[in-house]
């Protein structure tokens, strides 16, 4: 994945739930990542930190499920 966007949707490689991202920002020189459980307003967001390698972001402990975006 060269971009995470808000709308993307990831798999939590732990439980299997899908996650939305509906936020991304900046702090400091990091950029984060805010997920909402799809399907559930009810749980409180979950913020995860970007990471950068070989010119692709990367969510760790998430998996992108949408590969047919990913040109």
């Amino acid at each position: 994945m060269k971009k995470i966007q808000v709308g993307q949707v990831w798999k939590s490689d732990a439980t299997g739930d899908s996650f939305l991202v509906t936020k991304m920002y900046s702090e400091g020189l990091s950029s984060f990542a805010v997920l909402r459980k799809a399907g559930s307003e009810s749980d409180p967001p979950v913020r995860v930190k970007v990471t950068h390698a070989s010119g692709s972001a990367n969510l760790p402990g998430y998996t992108y499920t949408q590969q047919a975006d990913d040109f």
